[in-house]
């Protein structure tokens, strides 16, 4: 695998190559991939069309690492502090196949989040698969604390077609009623009909997105407790920042989470998890 420095949409970004013709793109804002293009396929990443890139927003697309918090559920800003900071890409760390972008905590953020820490993201590239994991040390004198998402954009060619298979059974909370329906039934795939917004258990098996795209396995270590399903439909769609209306036809998003019990990683500790996407022939 080749890992090239290059510019993309004017922001620092590293490109993966492989030999077959994988490729995939990182930028430094975030350490958010934007792009994964499996050999021969399709782009299987949604990026906005309206994402803005001025280095300081969070990119509309991708897979946005959202840590130290999910979502709004604590004081820190909605999805944590780290996907609007600049990372470091360091050359000749990871294995063959791996990327790695690392930040360290800084005075800028313990002044929001009192805690010691050294971040990675690691992407790895192979054929017909991506891997995207998050690790966590903790370098401070105190247990730290935090739930977290990657936020995966996948892209799809018509919402109203596709099908996610692997959830049947799986008891999960409703964000848009705030209420816990019953499980859809064992062997059930999820249909998307309007605004989604869920929080499973994590499924036992990998789950299978099935679209006019073709078919893709995601899974997600069993560090991640949750895994979320997330489409804003047609009314909010069209409310949302970096996002065309009609944005919501191409894109879900399937994440590994941990929402429900924050990780705890005691000091010299490290947590890692990562999540699997790969090209199902």
């Amino acid at each position: 695998m080749t890992c090239t420095p290059i510019t993309f949409h004017g922001q620092d970004a590293v490109e993966l190559l492989l030999p077959e013709g994988d490729r995939a793109v990182i930028v430094l804002h975030g350490a958010q991939v934007l792009s994964w293009t499996p050999a021969g396929g399709p782009e299987r990443l949604y990026l906005s069309p309206e994402a803005l890139f001025d280095g300081e927003a969070a990119i509309r697309g991708g897979v946005p690492v959202c840590w130290p918090q999910f979502n709004q559920r604590g004081p820190l800003p909605k999805h944590g502090f780290v996907r609007n900071l600049p990372w470091a890409f360091v050359p000749d760390a990871g294995d063959d196949g791996t990327a790695v972008l690392a930040l360290r905590d800084s005075e800028a953020t313990r002044a929001i989040w009192p805690h010691a820490f050294n971040a990675r993201v690691e992407i790895g590239l192979a054929p017909g698969a991506l891997t995207i994991g998050l690790v966590v040390e903790n370098t401070g004198p105190e247990a730290l604390e935090f739930t977290m998402a990657l936020h995966t954009y996948l892209r799809i060619d018509d919402i109203a077609a596709v099908r996610l298979h692997g959830l049947g059974g799986l008891p999960y909370w409703d964000a848009v009623t705030d209420t816990r329906p019953a499980p859809l039934p064992a062997g059930e795939a999820l249909a998307i009909d309007g605004e989604t917004d869920r929080v499973y258990e994590a499924a036992p098996a990998p789950l299978t997105l099935v679209d006019g795209l073709g078919r893709l396995a995601i899974e997600q270590d069993p560090t991640y407790g949750q895994t979320t399903v997330w489409n804003p439909g047609a009314a909010l769609c069209a409310k949302l920042a970096q996002m065309p209306a009609d944005g919501y036809r191409q894109m879900l998003c399937v994440e590994a989470a941990v929402v429900d019990t924050p990780v705890s990683v005691k000091p010299g500790e490290v947590w890692s998890g990562a999540q699997r996407l790969s090209v199902i022939a």
